[in-house]
């Protein structure tokens, strides 16, 4: 898809259509395991893009029926909270439990694998779309996200403000703000502020005219990559120790802080993640690199608690764009 500095979903679908039979084959093969051998068939059936989750949804059923075995529906975004605890020792509840990837930034409560509640998500964009489009603004290639990572490396993270949200309850009864901070995200208005900057229009509405940009250098892009990064990065820390502050003043303080998604492979992200466990007393779970982007591991052990639990679906188990986890 870097042609098209994006998944194209038309293309996405196909090249699945093309390539699942072989890839399931593949991985029997390498496991060294027959149909027989198989219990259940776990299928990520939402959230995403439809089409590819029609052929992976068709494929999982029909395999299932073929073998008169059972067929389990997983949300890919539940998924993600349990791509920690692969390769890892037994987790403590309560937890909190974080999504960061290129279409989801989720926060949840968790009392086990199989039991969360919503307690924030992005407004806008997710904080991997905005990696990737500040990438894309500053010609750094696709994919956009490990390459800021990368670039932020060799840039200054203060040599750009960025607006802070301060996002704010909107009170059901008076039509009015609340005072009290949500612990939802949004990263728009910094991909703004950040397609000003490297345009040269002033960020403040009162100033009559753009000036002229500062000329793109290399050490300026990786100035602005590095400050973008480290602006994102905070966000999310800040509105994690909100929610630890608020869970704190109802007596349920999470021992655990289970992290996934595509962006947790950001080095930046893992060191701010593990230094805010360290200060709070948190085991903090961050996944195996191989573990971070969408993975067929993470279906298949979420999938393991439900079939224990004998939380089976049927052949009229259908694929969903959209997750079923509260707002998401």
């Amino acid at each position: 898809h870097a042609r098209y500095a994006g998944v194209v979903p038309e293309l996405a679908s196909r090249a699945h259509l093309e390539r699942i039979v072989p890839v399931v084959r593949e991985a029997l093969r390498n496991a060294d395991l027959q149909g027989r051998h198989v219990s259940a068939v776990a299928v990520g059936n939402r959230p995403g893009l439809i089409g590819s989750l029609l052929v992976g949804n068709a494929a999982a059923k029909a395999y299932a029926w073929s073998l008169g075995i059972p067929v389990i529906g997983i949300d890919h975004i539940a998924a993600h909270l349990v791509a920690g605890l692969l390769d890892a020792p037994p987790v403590r509840w309560p937890a909190l439990g974080l999504v960061a990837s290129g279409g989801h930034t989720h926060l949840f409560r968790m009392t086990g694998p199989r039991s969360m509640t919503l307690l924030g998500r992005t407004i806008d964009d997710a904080i991997g779309e905005a990696f990737d489009k500040a990438a894309t603004l500053l010609s750094l290639g696709y994919p956009g996200g490990p390459l800021l990572d990368e670039r932020s490396s060799l840039g200054d993270p203060t040599a750009m403000r960025f607006p802070t949200p301060r996002l704010t309850a909107r009170s059901a009864r008076e039509g009015g703000q609340s005072t009290e901070r949500t612990l939802d995200f949004s990263f728009s208005g910094m991909k703004t502020a950040l397609l000003y900057a490297v345009r040269g229009i002033p960020p403040v509405a009162n100033r009559p005219a753009p000036r002229p940009p500062l000329p793109l250098t290399e050490q300026r892009v990786s100035d602005l990559a590095a400050s973008f990064q480290s602006a994102a990065v905070n966000q999310v820390i800040d509105v994690l120790h909100r929610a630890l502050e608020r869970l704190d003043a109802q007596n349920d303080r999470p021992v655990t802080l289970l992290v996934g998604g595509g962006v947790t492979a950001n080095r930046h992200l893992r060191a701010e993640l593990t230094k805010f466990g360290t200060t709070h007393g948190i085991d903090v779970r961050l996944p195996a690199q191989k573990y971070c982007v969408d993975n067929a591991a993470m279906i298949a052990a979420l999938a393991h608690w439900r079939y224990a639990a004998r939380e089976h679906d049927n052949l009229r188990l259908a694929p969903r764009s959209h997750s079923l986890l509260g707002r998401c």
